[in-house]
């Protein structure tokens, strides 16, 4: 099984902690150069020295804020000015705010969008380009098990993460013949920051304790068990590499079952 990215740049968005870092470490393993991008400077020089350097790999970190697509923009045209290849991207950034759809006003539907699609979209112009002319890309979007099975009480979130996993199907129809691959995974429940955010929130809701809300997810997944991180990241890695050729236009949840859907 051929796992090797050494040669390979691999730009990681949201990457400081969470899925983002956990993914960017797993690739870094498989020998990729990794470019952080994240908004906090000082998170981000903490999370590059800890990347994997042992095949001689080269990492670095862009400063972008994707509340500010703007930002986003000027940042990677920058950084790309002088011809660099990124042949790899990893889409990912903070999930919105909690609550119903029908109390949500129209801002908290422009803000995600903006954060989430038009970021997304404003990385995926700038990179393709390179990824044609080196004939290898791989294009990954972190978004939520929402897309096949909407979560409750995420209703902004639940909106707005189908209508990035329908621009990356479009995506993976539109630039398959150029050797870019464009996937989703879905993130069940994870020890991470966000899902720390939704127990709070359904405790906070429901009156219950936060270990009773803990236990009550943790029932509905078929495992027994929230998932790691790093099992998360192994298998953004594994779509990025070679190997991983032939997988395109999926939506992957990594949810140790508890997606109800096929």
């Amino acid at each position: 099984m051929n796992l090797n990215l050494e040669g390979k740049v691999a730009l990681v968005c949201g990457s400081t902690q969470g899925l983002g870092f956990a993914s960017a470490i797993e690739i870094a393993l498989l020998g990729a150069n990794v470019i952080l991008m994240a908004r906090d400077e000082e998170k981000l020089k903490v999370a590059t020295d800890k990347l994997d350097t042992s095949k001689g790999q080269k990492h670095t970190y862009l400063i972008a804020d994707f509340s500010n697509p703007e930002s986003v923009k000027e940042c990677i045209n920058d950084f790309i000015a002088d011809g660099k290849i990124i042949h790899i991207l990893i889409n990912n950034t903070g999930g919105p705010a909690g609550g119903k759809a029908i109390d949500a006003d129209t801002e908290q539907y422009i803000q995600a969008f903006n954060q989430h699609l038009i970021c997304n979209h404003i990385l995926v112009q700038a990179i393709v380009p390179g990824m044609k002319s080196s004939g290898f890309g791989r294009i990954i979007n972190v978004i939520s098990t929402s897309v096949k099975q909407p979560i409750q009480g995420l209703g902004v979130s639940n909106t707005i993460r189908a209508s990035v996993a329908n621009w990356s199907k479009t995506l993976s129809v539109e630039l398959g013949v150029f050797g870019i691959t464009v996937n989703n995974v879905l993130p069940g429940f994870t020890k991470t920051t966000r899902a720390d955010y939704i127990i709070k929130k359904k405790a906070a809701d429901s009156g219950k304790s936060e270990k009773e809300i803990m236990e009550e997810l943790v029932a509905e997944i078929p495992v027994k068990r929230i998932g790691q991180p790093e099992e998360f990241g192994a298998t953004v890695a594994f779509l990025c590499s070679p190997s991983a050729s032939y997988i395109n236009g999926i939506n992957l949840p990594v949810d140790g079952g508890r997606t109800a859907c096929l």
